[in-house]
């Protein structure tokens, strides 16, 4: 307790001493801080590592520069916020060619500099929390006689020329470019130089973040026209379903009630074949109920999760902060635990299971299970690496307490409720004691086949924005247009769940009950062609290579499938819970 009081004191300490820092704002020759970040290969994302592991002289020893970690979604992020020890005073120019440090190159430092550089290695920046991209060297060209290019030698980059812009007292843009290239050769010494020149901007502070988005790139015509043609493609798929599944609906209920209008007399006609015939069975729990509960709860939890965080990152400006949607992730999916219990137990009080505590737990820890699992492989190929995508044992038992100390009340909370609440079974038809048998199917009306089907809609629907979401991911891009996202997230609501519903009735007019699973698995599959869209965006978007960049690139993109699956199946069969129930209103049992 002793030692985290003291780390807690400390980091009240230092954010004292970097208060003009957080405020952004600075008097005349005001000290300020450049912070060295991270250094790696520039195709691959998230091989990165700490600054100082490549052969960087620095103003003194590495293990005495400070450090500085302001939030946990820094450290989340594989940031490591280290002093330059550059003498930059606010509005004070540094001549050209001002010493930082000296080296004198060896055998071995020679390699890793050439390594960094042949394999495009580039280093990041932070001035007043503005980034700061540069690359560690270049390599020279030489035209061959069949007129390609051959690889020469290496050269790093030993002098920084800082470019500042200003307004007032705030800082508004930083500039960085490279210079001064130097052979490397054992022996020769390296003189690491730089300058700073000040120029009087009119560019307001809040809009000191422009120059960071991609406004050609994330705006467009193509993203435009994608929207367009998902809307349009919803408007077509609820017309057709609507029209389709309400008229065919309307003929069954008026061939069932043409003579009498007594709905008691169904029963006499139930000889014939379709979706009446299995009423009394289309209740029944499905196989496997714990599981389904948990994943129904999990997937309810993850919508509401999305839908409030894209309401959130809309309405402001997460991308500017470091880790800053981490945490904000995090801390909204412990809150919405409540719905995931509300929605297990609810569910699994309806279908009158036995053990409810059991769903409960399962509800509480399955997803972090696969979260935790994933991230301990890639944390072992990080810690392998010595990178910093590797995660320190305390942020692991931060994120672990939160989840404990918060999640899973939460989830206990909302079970309670949604069992008192919601737990009471109110099933339009009796089920019978007897599962009916399931007839032959043709094959292509058969459950597996009808998975496959159900999630090509949805994908069409997304794949341009998964384009540009994998873009802005892997290839160093600030994703703002949340409104995008909004936008395709409630079309992909909407498709998943008129497609569910289709392939529900179908599934239900040739007297297959089996719905809960097909209808989960159904829109769930649209997280398979996802993740094979990840794979050929890897090979043929991408130049990542490597086994740690891989082994990254393909945790990643399961761990973001499974959760696009979970939310999506249960997004279809929560509409198909609903379509069942409004199909079959009509048709009582005694």
């Amino acid at each position: 307790m002793t030692s985290i009081l003291r780390v807690c004191a400390s980091l009240l300490w230092l954010g004292a001493c970097l208060a003009d820092e957080y405020v952004h704002r600075y008097t005349d020759q005001e000290a300020i801080n450049l912070w060295v970040n991270k250094v790696g290969p520039y195709h691959n994302p998230q091989e990165t590592y700490v600054y100082y592991s490549l052969p960087f002289c620095s103003t003194k020893p590495v293990d005495e520069l400070e450090h500085r970690w302001d939030y946990l979604g820094e450290v989340l992020e594989g940031n490591d916020l280290i002093s330059s020890g550059m003498g930059i005073q606010f509005r004070a120019p540094v001549k050209d060619h001002t010493k930082i440090c000296a080296m004198t190159l060896t055998d071995d430092s020679v390699a890793q500099l050439q390594y960094a550089v042949r394999n495009h290695y580039w280093y990041q920046l932070y001035m007043d929390d503005l980034p700061i991209w540069g690359m560690v060297g270049e390599v020279t060209t030489t035209d061959m006689e069949d007129g390609g290019d051959n690889e020469g030698e290496a050269l790093v980059y030993t002098h920084k020329r800082f470019s500042i812009s200003y307004n007032d007292d705030r800082i508004i843009q930083v500039n960085l470019t490279s210079e001064n290239p130097v052979t490397l050769s054992t022996g020769t010494q390296l003189d690491f130089t730089y300058s700073v020149d000040w120029l009087a901007t009119a560019t307001p502070f809040h809009r000191r973040f422009d120059r960071y988005l991609d406004y050609d790139f994330f705006e467009h015509q193509i993203h435009w026209f994608s929207i367009f043609n998902s809307f349009m493609m919803v408007i077509f798929l609820t017309g057709i379903v609507s029209l389709i599944l309400m008229r065919t609906l309307r003929k069954d209920y008026a061939k069932y009630a043409r003579e009498t209008g007594d709905l008691d007399d169904l029963d006499q006609e139930l000889d014939e074949s379709g979706w009446k015939q299995v009423h009394g069975d289309v209740f029944r729990p499905p196989p496997n109920l714990t599981l389904f509960c948990a994943l129904v709860g999990t997937g309810s939890q993850l919508a509401t999760m999305v839908f409030l965080m894209i309401l959130f990152a809309t309405a402001t400006t997460l991308y500017m902060g470091r880790g800053a949607i981490v945490v904000s992730f995090i801390v909204c999916y412990s809150l919405t635990s409540l719905v995931a219990g509300y929605s297990s137990g609810a569910l699994y009080s309806r279908s009158q299971g036995p053990s409810w505590i059991k769903t409960m737990v399962l509800t509480a820890s399955l997803f972090p299970a696969l979260c935790l699992g994933l991230t301990t492989i890639l944390n072992s190929v990080a810690i392998m690496y010595k990178s910093l995508a590797a995660v320190p044992l305390t942020s692991v038992m931060m994120v672990l307490g939160i989840w404990l100390f918060l999640a899973v009340p939460l989830c206990i909370v909302g079970t309670i409720l949604g069992r008192n609440w919601s737990g009471a079974a109110d099933f339009p038809c009796r089920v019978n004691a007897i599962p009916r048998l399931i007839p032959d199917k043709r094959w292509y009306a058969r459950p597996p086949v009808l998975v496959l089907l159900g999630g090509v809609l949805p994908f069409g629907s997304i794949f341009i924005e998964m384009y540009f979401v994998f873009t802005s991911f892997w290839n160093y891009k600030f994703y703002y247009v949340y409104g995008f996202m909004f936008l395709v997230y409630v079309i992909l609501t909407i498709v998943t769940v008129c497609v569910t519903i289709v392939v529900t009735y179908f599934l239900l007019n040739n007297e297959d009950y089996r719905w809960p699973w097909t209808s989960f698995a159904a829109a769930a599959s649209t997280s398979g062609y996802v993740f094979l869209y990840s794979v050929y965006y890897f090979f043929i978007k991408t130049r990542m290579s490597g086994f740690f960049q891989t082994i990254f690139y393909f945790g990643y993109m399961f761990m973001f499938c499974a959760a696009l699956g979970v939310m999506c199946g249960t997004l279809g069969y929560c509409g198909c819970s609903v379509f069942v129930r409004r199909i079959y209103v009509n048709i009582k049992s005694d």
